[in-house]
């Protein structure tokens, strides 16, 4: 049984998923909101690497990305930063990279690496499941596990693919597009989730578009494994730049809010 089936199992809920990105707005502050996560009830921690052309992703990430490389933060320093979160307190942590970062560094070396500072699978969002060989033989041989991505036009056939190549958990795509806040959850996440749960018995974990604590409630009640919540955390760092003290109260307050829903179901 893998890590995340192990851990959902265990919590018989749905688990808590925050997204960050390292080193946004700085190192530092970075790793206090990370921390302040932890405290106000994150189960799971998705982590990303600041990329140039984050494709995946809508503006809010994106800027988010300008200031951490802005703030000097690299993959070295990004491993490093997840050793530190992985000695305050051991959660699992699943990171979101893009393929250029980890070729450059070198496949093998940077997964050892990430293995080694703690952490627990890893997402190449530009991989695509065709290219699934680049990565996930290496993964699986440091003991890391693999997420890939469903998205809601994929034909069953290819959604076997990606079940094939998944050691971690499924990450679906809630919607058409990139990441971002979305004032309603779509309408395609619940038939997915449906469908999914049809198809494998993999943990499920919904993602892209999911900005309140009624869309967490929802994705939780059709049945998924994990609700991860980005960009509205995100957009809390950028709304707050000149006052860290407020910043840091609006995500813990924020994912409070949301776990406690979460657990009440």
């Amino acid at each position: 049984m893998g890590h995340y089936q192990n851990l959902f199992n265990q919590l018989n809920r749905t688990a808590l998923v925050p997204f960050f990105v390292i080193g946004d707005p700085d190192e530092e502050t970075s790793f206090e909101l990370v921390k302040t996560a932890i405290d106000s009830g994150a189960d799971v921690l998705e982590l990303g690497i600041p990329f140039s052309d984050p494709v995946a992703d809508g503006p809010t990430i994106q800027k988010a990305d300008i200031r951490a490389m802005k703030a000097k933060m690299t993959p070295a320093k990004a491993l490093a930063f997840i050793k530190r979160v992985s000695d305050y307190k051991p959660l699992p942590i699943g990171l979101l990279v893009y393929y250029n970062l980890v070729f450059q560094y070198g496949v093998e070396a940077f997964l050892a690496d990430f293995k080694e500072a703690g952490g627990t699978s890893v997402l190449v969002a530009d991989l695509s499941i065709d290219d699934a060989d680049e990565i996930a033989p290496a993964a699986t041989a440091v003991g890391l596990e693999t997420v890939f991505m469903v998205t809601p036009n994929m034909t069953d056939e290819r959604i076997q693919k990606v079940v094939e190549k998944t050691t971690g958990f499924i990450y679906t795509v809630s919607l058409l597009g990139t990441t971002g806040e979305r004032t309603g959850l779509s309408d395609r996440v619940k038939p997915l989730i449906s469908r999914l749960k049809g198809l494998t018995q993999q943990p499920i974990c919904v993602g892209f578009g999911i900005s309140t604590a009624e869309h967490a409630k929802e994705v939780a009640q059709a049945g998924a494994d994990g609700v991860i919540i980005g960009s509205r955390i995100v957009k809390f760092i950028e709304d707050n730049l000149d006052d860290t003290t407020e910043m840091k109260k609006q995500v813990g307050e924020y994912i409070d809010q949301v776990a406690k829903i979460i657990a009440r179901l």
